[in-house]
């Protein structure tokens, strides 16, 4: 009986059951489709992009006419389900006519259009491609257009912001394998979308990244701000890997385009133009 206990406990024994129980793990986690990295969280490393026209708005619109009636069928505005979940935002009714007053005049007004940072969420839908880094301490997201960025701080949930910014303070943790993000501190002046969608600087958006397979991600953000919405509300639409040969991100740095739209006026002999 001893030499038979002897051979069911023995160490090498013992090893030999725990490589085992670890890499069957391991095949369970790989055959999830989720890519991971070293310490076993899901990995969002890469360049990914949105296939949507929610720039333009983020409410269910028609396709329109364009702000520059020379550019035909190309400066078209295209139509759009929406992201918004539930199709409307429940502005307050002073908060809806603000939006109305913005999208009457959305070509002069837009931030984007004179090259400001997009803010969050409305980066990671615009018609440019942006990519994650990912590491334990930090999360990079950098953005093609206006070469913007920001820094995720993980799992520091006291780390205040030191100041109110384009991009919002990001402090980040895992729920499972949802990448979570809350982003704060964000000046008032971004919008949503082209028309006019907008927030004040109580803004507080939860952002949530699901992978839905290792090329697709599920995005989700839930917008709070009682100075402007009578409840919170959710946007949600899918991010899609670029699988393109030597993929990366290129510059858009958009301030050279909009010299001439900002300060064309002070040119020397502007007014007799």
């Amino acid at each position: 009986m001893a030499t038979i206990r002897q051979k069911l406990f023995h160490p090498v024994s013992s090893m030999l059951l725990l490589m085992l129980f670890l890499a069957s793990n391991l095949q369970a986690a790989a055959g999830d489709g989720i890519p991971r990295t070293a310490d076993g969280n899901a990995d969002f490393n890469g360049i990914w992009q949105a296939i949507t026209s929610a720039n333009w708005n983020i409410e269910p619109h028609a396709a329109d006419f364009g702000p520059v009636v020379e550019l035909g069928a190309i400066g078209a505005i295209p139509a759009g389900l929406g992201i918004v979940e539930g199709g409307e935002i429940p502005y307050t009714a002073a908060g809806r006519q603000q939006q109305q007053a913005n999208q009457a005049d959305w070509l002069a007004l837009d931030p984007v259009v004179k090259c400001y940072m997009p803010g969050v969420p409305r980066a990671n839908y615009m018609p440019f491609p942006f990519q994650i880094i990912q590491s334990p301490e930090h999360v990079v997201v950098a953005y093609e257009f206006a070469s913007a960025s920001r820094i995720v701080y993980m799992n520091q949930p006291d780390f205040e912001a030191p100041i109110f910014s384009w991009m919002g303070h990001a402090r980040g943790h895992f729920e499972g394998d949802t990448l979570v993000i809350d982003v704060t501190d964000q000046v008032p002046d971004t919008w949503f979308d082209h028309a006019g969608n907008h927030h004040s600087d109580a803004l507080r958006v939860t952002e949530r990244y699901t992978h839905l397979g290792p090329n697709t991600l599920m995005y989700e953000a839930t917008m709070e701000d009682p100075n402007t919405y009578t409840r919170p509300w959710t946007v949600k639409f899918p991010l899609y890997r670029r699988l393109d040969e030597n993929m990366q991100l290129l510059e858009f740095k958009c301030v050279e385009f909009t010299e001439e739209l900002i300060y064309g006026h002070l040119r020397k002999g502007a007014d007799s133009e």
